[in-house]
């Protein structure tokens, strides 16, 4: 049995893995940011990746930080977010979903994911993943001993082209079994001029997602993520207009 060895990125990750907004709010909404940040060390050299394809949305969601600001402030919700780069290692993926620390994302290759060693894989989990994933847990678990109703929501966007095909869905909402929490927010969306649909453009898989299947729908808790097309949220215009949508909704 051979020792693991020592990770070669030990001291890289100085930022704290999260952000935390309004944590002793009373509003039933816990907002979800796991994709907010594209940020990756300097000495990590972008992974491998040309300056464009570090800022594209394969190393976060475009927009959606913004949106999730929004809608914290306009609701008074408490709002968690991540402080690094999915690509480190994807915040709403099981750590050993193949997809957690990506060697390709879409058709982008991922040179500095590639074969890395499992004392590195681990050092994130437990630098990166392991605060964020405890610090939700820690949110609900107090609000649910105080007999306080609790709703999760994950604040996404999708690129508006994926491997060559355009998507003409503007907003999805994503759910396992929260289905009446997400009707009525399909409902208040439909009430718009506005192309949305229920898990789409993607779908909630215990096996590959974790704020629904883990923080919501295993403890009964109602749970969903938004989508929204990131080239509708590229102007603060734009990130007010879908907070206006979202936020009487939610």
């Amino acid at each position: 049995m051979h020792a693991c060895t020592e990770s070669t990125e030990l001291g890289l990750y100085t930022r704290p893995a999260y952000n935390l907004s309004r944590a002793d709010s009373t509003h039933p909404l816990i907002l979800v940011c796991e994709h907010a940040s594209r940020y990756i060390p300097e000495a990590l050299n972008n992974l491998g990746l040309d300056a464009a394809a570090a800022a594209e949305h394969i190393a976060w969601d475009i927009g959606a930080l913004q949106l999730a600001e929004q809608l914290s402030e306009r609701l008074g919700a408490t709002l968690l977010s991540a402080n690094y780069s999915r690509l480190l290692i994807d915040l709403n993926r099981p750590r050993h979903a193949p997809d957690s620390i990506p060697a390709q994302s879409e058709i982008y290759q991922v040179p500095g994911n590639r074969e890395l060693d499992e004392a590195t894989r681990e050092y994130r989990r437990q630098t990166l993943f392991k605060p964020f994933h405890a610090r939700l847990q820690t949110l609900i678990d107090e609000r649910v001993a105080q007999g306080q109703a609790v709703r999760v929501v994950g604040i996404h966007s999708f690129t508006p082209v994926y491997y060559g095909q355009p998507r003409p869905l503007e907003a999805g909402v994503l759910f396992g079994q929260a289905k009446a929490y997400a009707q009525r927010l399909l409902d208040g969306l439909g009430e718009h001029p506005l192309k949305v649909a229920g898990n789409q453009p993607y779908r909630i898989d215990p096996l590959g997602d974790m704020t629904v299947p883990v923080h919501g729908d295993a403890r009964g808790l109602d749970s969903v993520l938004i989508e929204v097309r990131n080239d509708l949220l590229r102007s603060p215009e734009a990130v007010s207009r879908w907070a206006g949508y979202l936020a009487p909704l939610l």
